[in-house]
């Protein structure tokens, strides 16, 4: 299992701040993303912050391990 968190406005649109996602062979940061933005498009469209593993990352072309924890992330700012 791939277990996803969600912050900022990202919870707001999907409606919960994590959730857990069936672990695939070969399984990429990108496919995971995709699949996700089905069924969360509107999440999705603001999304452009991930980390992996509490690392930031910027290649979606990451190959995930099974238990993974993956974090997708808005711009947001506070004060």
């Amino acid at each position: 299992m791939i277990k996803v968190l969600f912050f900022g406005p990202v919870v707001e649109r999907i409606g919960k701040n994590a959730l857990e996602v069936g672990y695939r062979d070969d399984m990429t940061l990108q496919e995971l993303r995709d699949e996700l933005a089905l069924h969360y498009p509107l999440a999705f469209e603001i999304v452009c912050f991930f980390a992996v593993n509490g690392q930031h990352v910027r290649d979606l072309a990451l190959p995930l391990a099974d238990n993974s924890e993956v974090t997708f992330m808005a711009k947001f700012s506070g004060g």
